[in-house]
């Protein structure tokens, strides 16, 4: 499989800034075996059967993006820090002018907010902050904004909009810095609904990297490395799973990232409890354990989120799935519109 066999053309136009109000007005493509059908995520409470199970990503996405000040003795500047995840002391982060920030600086964030470099390499610091627990919770919240991926934050910056459109209804453990988008399109009146038609639900936490826009950089994509991410399956959640599993139930991941936990944790052959950084890498040949379908939205070209929707699906189906929704003017990525795969 090379990286080129991945790509295709996608029109600027169909690439979504702002999300569907109200949520489940997004539209569904409905793909089942060779059958493709123009649907909206509403209609899901017609889709799903009683004894369906979906696993729902509760992750948290935490307002990463923040905006400082260096201070030196000579200057102060302003510098753009994205947090990627938590160190062993302080957190990670990606820093914009990289290269002007210095080891041992304090970086302030706001009165109450501010960070000391602490280590620093070709690529990214590691910052200790001032407050630490609920106290930087809160910190962080007032003065941080929503890391909206890239091709969105390029065109325009995050606004108050963002903290609900960027937010899963469900999200409950705070620690990711991007959103789990598919299960954006959930609202609490559609998850009743599903529930008083049989569907029922199974929590599990990944918190989702900024790793997730990272490129593949190479042709030959069973050499790429993938990003790790921290997730949970907690005993109840496998139980839940392994029941729906056995009573000939399908068990449906909303979004690539609650299926790539629950794959991790069903290597074994059966789903288990789990918990720790995974960095399973899904591509055609896979073999799925516990994922009988997936709700998921439509992915960036070259992408590895391509190829796990290509490996569920098939190459030529996911081919003729994604030139039909181009076609139809479905919109793309993070904000866009929501695809059903059902192999």
């Amino acid at each position: 499989m090379k990286l080129s066999d991945f790509d295709f053309d996608l029109p600027e136009a169909l690439i979504a800034t702002r999300p569907a109000k109200p949520r489940t007005a997004a539209r569904l493509l409905l793909a089942e075996g060779d059958s493709i059908r123009d649907l909206h995520v509403r209609d899901l409470v017609d889709i799903f059967r009683p004894g369906d199970r979906l696993v729902l990503n509760n992750t948290r996405v935490i307002p990463a993006r923040l905006f400082g000040q260096r201070q030196r003795a000579e200057a102060v500047a302003k510098v753009e820090i994205t947090l990627l995840e938590p160190a062993a002391t302080g957190w990670r982060a990606l820093a914009k002018p990289l290269r002007k920030v210095h080891v041992g600086e304090v970086i302030r964030f706001s009165p109450d907010l501010s960070a000391t470099v602490a280590e620093k390499s070709e690529t990214d610091l590691r910052l200790e902050f001032n407050l630490s627990g609920p106290d930087f919770d809160a910190a962080l919240n007032a003065a941080g904004a929503m890391p909206l991926p890239p091709y969105i934050a390029a065109k325009r910056p995050a606004d108050a909009h963002d903290r609900d459109d960027y937010q899963t209804v469900f999200a409950r453990h705070s620690g990711a810095v991007a959103a789990p988008t598919a299960s954006l399109h959930f609202d609490e009146p559609l998850l009743r609904a599903l529930a008083d038609k049989g569907v029922t639900f199974t929590e599990v936490t990944l918190h989702v990297g900024a790793g997730t826009f990272l490129p593949v950089k190479v042709e030959d994509v069973t050499t790429h490395r993938m990003h790790a991410e921290w997730g949970q399956v907690t005993p109840q959640a496998a139980a839940e799973i392994a029941k729906t599993k056995d009573a000939g139930g399908r068990v449906i991941p909303v979004g690539t990232t609650a299926l790539r936990l629950i794959e991790t944790a069903a290597r074994s052959g059966r789903i288990e409890a789990w918990e720790g950084p995974t960095d399973i890498f899904i591509y055609p040949g896979f073999r799925f354990h516990v994922t009988d379908a997936l709700m998921t939205n439509f992915h960036l070209p070259k992408s590895t989120l391509l190829m796990l929707v290509s490996a569920l699906m098939g190459k030529e189906r996911m081919d003729r799935i994604y030139a039909h929704a181009i076609g139809q003017g479905y919109r793309f990525f993070s904000y866009g519109d929501a695809s059903l795969l059902i192999p």
